[in-house]
């Protein structure tokens, strides 16, 4: 006997409206995403070597310690303002903008004292200003000897 074969038909699923929603999803992605580039500001600092400079004589130096008081000279100001800054160094200089000028703030201080510092001895015409640092404290060495637990 004979029998017949039934054709069976395919089961499939369409995925045409799946790529469709798919190109709809990521047109509204792309136009809807703010690309913003991102900025920093990459320093290479350089390192120094040699021996520190001896002082000269007479020079005029600017002490910031980290609650924002200005000393000159070791003389502490009045107040914090930039005329009483101005005020100090030049009767410290005597008008002589020749005289070198050492800017030392405490690691602590703001960097607005410390700009507001420069800002008064640029406007006076001093133009070579020297910001000291101190040198880095090596770690202690370790010892090549262990004693046994």
């Amino acid at each position: 006997m004979k029998f017949r074969r039934h054709s069976r038909e395919e089961v499939g699923i369409n995925l045409t409206p799946l790529i469709d929603v798919v190109f709809l999803l990521l047109i509204f992605f792309m136009v809807s995403t703010t690309f913003t580039r991102e900025t920093q500001l990459s320093i290479d600092l350089p390192e120094a070597e040699g021996q520190p400079k001896q002082p000269p004589e007479k020079l005029i130096e600017i002490l910031i310690d980290e609650s924002g008081i200005y000393r000159v000279n070791g003389q502490t100001l009045a107040d914090n303002q930039m005329r009483t800054l101005q005020a100090a160094i030049r009767r410290y200089s005597g008008g002589d903008m020749t005289l070198p000028m050492f800017i030392v703030a405490d690691a602590q201080a703001a960097h607005e004292d410390v700009v507001k510092a420069m800002d008064a001895a640029g406007q006076m015409g001093y133009a070579h200003l020297n910001i000291t640092t101190r040198q880095p404290v090596a770690p202690p060495a370790l010892s090549g000897s262990r004693e046994a637990p």
